[in-house]
């Protein structure tokens, strides 16, 4: 997945003016204890990133 795709989901989840704060302030045990941009710059990958918060966050199947 590339990470165009990865924030036009988030956005797409979460409105695009929360994606981002939800993306550096939320920690998730999913990501290892870390944010999303944390995990990111950490070097996952957007697809693992994507799994972790469609777990976290009970994001419906149709919608992952």
């Amino acid at each position: 997945m590339r990470l165009t795709i990865f924030w036009e989901r988030m956005a797409d989840h979460f409105g695009a003016a929360y994606a981002d704060s939800f993306a550096r302030d939320h920690v998730m045990a999913e990501l290892g204890g870390r944010t999303v941009h944390e995990a990111l710059a950490a070097g996952w990958e957007a697809k693992d990133v994507w799994r972790g918060v469609c777990v976290a966050m009970d994001i419906p199947a149709d919608r992952r």
